[in-house]
């Protein structure tokens, strides 16, 4: 089987290879294990470092832009008719922050990329399994639940969230078609995502337990009691796997999966923060634990106020989806990680 990983240079994508790696195998076109010869990834940076694995299987990385459709032949590379399963994960994105400033760059990287990638899926046929990863940004306006879930209308208050509602759709059709064996993971707010702060409005998300981890003060975007739903980047890269594995036909006509999620308010990351490091088994921190500072910024608190405040992933734990981790242990997974 080849595995293609676009956006495969960013946090996500190097987890998802790095794990793929560790299981060797994958669900083929048979519905049976099938073993992974060579994962490709495509991006345009590469600033990760794969760890030794032990693994035969064959890494190669493309650099390249998903606009680009030599990169996209490149990195795919079959054609219709091969008896080799082709796995792609689709996770290049431009990020929710940038895509309000470059409105012609959000749809020629989100929407028509996400289109050629698709089109070269199509050309391999039905066997090809396309996971595309969506985004809670899909919900907004006056649609808005609390909490929203899967039948839940897709009215997106912004250009990220409008690219990534356009994606399920065409996964959907694709799939109705028989052109790919399509599915979408629209995915909560990863935390905590190691690095620098992106152009994300959501990357307070993280900034509020990273930098205190290292000893930073972060300065906090939003109020302390904003709620926002969030799951850690373990189970997120799991629940990639697992929605790529699950069978077609359980999925039905709907195939964009919301994965839990925990709804999380500032208040309560800094209440878990002293808790893992001050209690009964208390994390050693390199640098003490800093503070979170509030800093409004009418931008992203704009921005903010137009997604959901909590997700009711129940569909997805009836397809045998995991619930994400209380918050104290994804702390303490980021530490082991990343501290």
């Amino acid at each position: 089987m080849r595995v293609v990983i676009t956006g495969g240079g960013g946090f996500l994508g190097h987890q998802l290879c790095q794990e793929l790696l560790s299981l060797g195998e994958l669900v083929g076109p048979k519905g049976s294990a099938c073993r992974i010869e060579k994962i490709v990834l495509l991006d345009a940076v590469f600033p990760r470092t794969l760890k030794p694995s032990g693994s035969s299987i064959q890494v190669e990385r493309i650099v390249g832009s998903i606009e680009s459709c030599d990169s996209i032949d490149a990195a795919v590379g079959e054609k219709r008719g091969s008896e080799r399963g082709v796995a792609i994960f689709h996770l290049a994105s431009m990020v929710s922050g940038e895509c309000e400033e470059r409105f012609d760059d959000a749809i020629g990287v989100n929407l028509q990329g996400g289109l050629r990638l698709l089109e070269a899926a199509r050309r391999i046929g039905p066997t090809c399994r396309f996971v595309f990863a969506s985004s809670i940004a899909c919900f907004g306006g006056s649609a808005l639940k609390d909490p929203c879930d899967d039948w839940t209308k897709l009215t997106p208050q912004t250009t990220y969230g409008m690219t990534k509602a356009i994606g399920e759709l065409l996964v959907n059709d694709y799939a109705r078609k028989g052109f790919v064996d399509g599915r979408s993971a629209r995915l909560p707010t990863v935390i905590i995502r190691p690095g620098k702060p992106n152009t994300a409005a959501s990357s307070w998300a993280s900034g509020m337990f990273r930098e205190p981890l290292h000893g930073q003060d972060c300065l906090l975007p939003v109020g302390l009691d904003q709620r926002h739903p969030m799951t850690g980047y373990r189970a997120v890269i799991d629940s990639l796997i697992a929605i790529h594995n699950l069978p077609s036909a359980s999925l039905g006509s709907d195939r964009a999966i919301g994965l839990p999620a925990m709804s999380i308010t500032p208040r309560m990351a800094q209440e878990a923060l002293i808790r893992v490091t001050s209690g009964s088994e208390p994390l050693s921190l390199p640098s003490g634990l800093g503070k979170i500072v509030l800093s409004p910024d009418a931008r992203i608190q704009g921005i903010v106020d137009q997604w959901p405040v909590a997700i009711d992933g129940s569909r997805a734990q009836r397809l045998g989806l995991a619930s994400p981790p209380s918050l104290d242990e994804i702390i303490r997974e980021f530490v082991k990680d990343f501290v």
